[in-house]
């Protein structure tokens, strides 16, 4: 059996093109899926999946470590930089998914799962709507707290918002007392038998994380998100050992060294692996396991397409350390018509039982997906008062 071709499918989502990879072997009607979507990146990250794609073509795809050590190691450069590591996850997905289908069972079976019944799902303010999420004020309390009913109507038990605006590295109380508004409004809004989650998206200074940090842990939030850049990790730290709110980050990491030096200084208790960035599956379940040494939850990071929330799940089913999943439903509404999903979703708790079809369990329509050819994403760029660069 060999690999004899590595595609990508290119689909506009508005704020992101996802950007799936199909591997074809040479075996009639056996290939895999992957997702590689990397924001404002797309042309960088399609130009290295055809680089990789030099290093596999006439390969057996079911050698999906020694590969994903070739994708890794070759080439001289090795595979973390951020649009090198999201070829290599993409790639990776697909591969796993092919042995998934050669032996008949989903991927979660292939690492010894299911390990539970079920996994909870967060949603997005707003179900991942770019302006509800990323674009309502945070000095409208009230907005907040609406979007909030709304996912409870909508059946789910937690879900995360942006209630903490951009800063400069030290500013005066107003952001802190809006950022305050925003939760308690929203807690109110739902009682406390909702979990709120707060995404900081790394925009503040350590100094400017800790403020908010302190100000929001009497509201018992589920998790705090990227309280600070993810490359200062003693600020991680320091925060995560100020409050009793855990402290959530990882997404932007994209390999086990990094994860080690991270979770060495306890910058978190909830690691935000993306399966689409940190090396797949492959480099996911040493990064898992690693975690587990540490008592370190996963919660991964998952606000892209269809495959990314697929292999998320999968992941999930094996993971005893897992504990919920980030889902995105409303970015656009034909979402749900460029894939066919092999696992169910409860509507009345948004819980999710385990696929039953082989590999990741799901088939990507190129007829739809070609209705929605690459565009430009939409910029996203914060500028401060005094017209200096902030973190989006």
């Amino acid at each position: 059996m060999k690999i004899t071709a590595i595609e990508t499918h290119v689909c506009h989502a508005r704020m992101r093109n996802w950007v799936f990879v199909k591997v074809i072997t040479d075996q009639p009607g056996l290939y895999g899926w992957g997702e590689a979507t990397l924001e404002w990146h797309t042309r960088g990250v399609v130009g290295s999946i055809e680089d990789l794609a030099t290093l596999l073509v006439g390969e057996d795809p079911t050698c999906v470590e020694h590969l994903w050590q070739m994708m890794w190691r070759q080439h001289f450069w090795h595979g973390n930089g951020i649009t090198r590591s999201t070829a290599i996850s993409g790639i990776d997905l697909a591969l796993w998914d092919i042995v998934g289908k050669i032996h008949g069972v989903p991927c979660h079976k292939l690492w010894g799962g299911p390990v539970r019944d079920s996994i909870r799902l967060y949603c997005h303010l707003g179900g991942g709507n770019l302006e509800s999420f990323y674009e309502t004020p945070v000095d409208n309390a009230k907005q907040f707290a609406d979007f909030a009913r709304q996912a409870v109507t909508d059946g789910f038990t937690g879900f995360k918002s942006m209630a903490v605006p951009p800063t400069m590295q030290i500013e005066g109380l107003k952001p802190i007392k809006a950022a305050d508004a925003c939760v308690a409004a929203m807690r109110e809004a739902v009682g406390d038998e909702i979990d709120i989650m707060v995404d900081c998206h790394a925009r503040p200074s350590p100094a400017m994380g800790m403020q908010f940090a302190k100000a929001l842990d009497p509201y018992g939030l589920y998790f705090f998100e990227e309280p600070c850049w993810p490359e200062n990790i003693a600020g991680l730290a320091a925060i995560n050992a100020a409050v009793a709110t855990p402290v959530a980050t990882g997404e932007r990491l994209t390999h086990l060294a990094a994860f080690r030096d991270l979770f060495s200084v306890r910058g978190c208790d909830i690691c935000q692996l993306d399966l689409t960035h940190c090396g797949g599956f492959t480099e996911a379940r040493r990064i898992a396991a690693l975690a587990d040494a540490y008592r370190i939850a996963l919660a991964p990071h998952n606000p892209q397409g269809p495959v990314s929330t697929a292999a998320s799940l999968e992941f999930g089913f094996s993971q005893p350390s897992y504990i919920i999943c980030e889902s995105v439903d409303n970015d656009v509404p034909w979402r749900n018509d460029v894939v066919d999903e092999g696992f169910v979703v409860n509507p009345t708790n948004r819980t999710v039982t385990p696929n039953e079809r082989p590999g990741l369990g799901i088939e990507i329509n190129e007829e739809e997906v070609n209705k929605h050819p690459f565009e430009q994403e939409l910029p996203q760029r914060v500028f401060y008062q005094d017209g200096s660069v902030g973190d989006w």
